[in-house]
C-alpha cells in the first residue's frame, strides 16, 4: 500500500481489504501521523465461532499489521520493518463490538532510532489489548517486530 496517499483513503483501503472486509474487521480511526489507530471488530455470522463468540483468527488478525505499518510511516525508507512472531492470550469470550488501540510515544521511536543507529537490528516489543464495550480485556496480543537500518543508510 502507497503509505502516502490521504490518510482518508489509506484507511478506506484498509476497510475494503479482503481479509478485514471478509471477518468484519474496520479501522475506526488512524491518526494522520500514523501513531494512533484504533480497530474494531463487530461480531457477525462471517466472524462467529462454534458456540457463537468472536473467532479466535478474526481477533489476532484485526491486530496483524498495524505496528509494522506504524513503524514503515514514523521511520521512513531507512529501515527494514518487519513482524517477527507474534501470539495472543485469550482472556475471556469476545462478544458484541470489539476493540484494539495502537499507540507509538515518542519514547518507542527515540529507543527504536538509537538502538538501530548503528546498523544492528532491534526487536522491539509491542502489546495490544482488545477490549470489549465494557471495557473489559478480552484478549492480549504479543507483537514482536525486527527492525533494522537498510545497509546503504547505516
Amino acid at each position: 500500500m502507497n503509505m502516502n496517499l490521504p490518510i482518508w483513503l489509506i484507511k478506506l483501503l484498509f476497510n475494503l481489504w479482503p481479509p478485514f472486509l471478509g471477518a468484519g474487521i474496520r479501522v475506526h480511526k488512524l491518526s494522520p501521523d500514523f501513531r494512533q489507530a484504533e480497530v474494531r471488530l463487530k461480531l457477525g455470522l462471517g466472524n462467529r465461532n462454534y458456540v457463537g463468540t468472536h473467532f479466535g483468527g478474526s481477533l489476532y488478525a484485526m491486530t496483524d499489521p498495524f505496528y509494522m505499518l506504524m513503524l514503515l510511516r514514523q521511520l521512513g525508507g531507512d529501515y527494514y520493518v518487519w513482524d517477527k512472531t507474534g501470539s495472543i492470550n485469550y482472556l475471556k469470550p469476545g462478544r458484541g463490538t470489539v476493540r484494539a488501540l495502537f499507540d507509538l510515544s515518542d519514547q518507542q521511536l527515540a529507543d527504536i532510532r538509537e538502538r538501530t543507529a548503528d546498523g544492528e537490528k532491534h526487536l522491539p516489543e509491542m502489546t495490544v489489548e482488545i477490549r470489549d464495550a465494557d471495557d473489559e480485556l478480552v484478549a492480549l496480543v504479543h507483537k514482536t517486530l525486527y527492525v533494522r537500518k537498510k545497509p546503504d543508510r547505516r
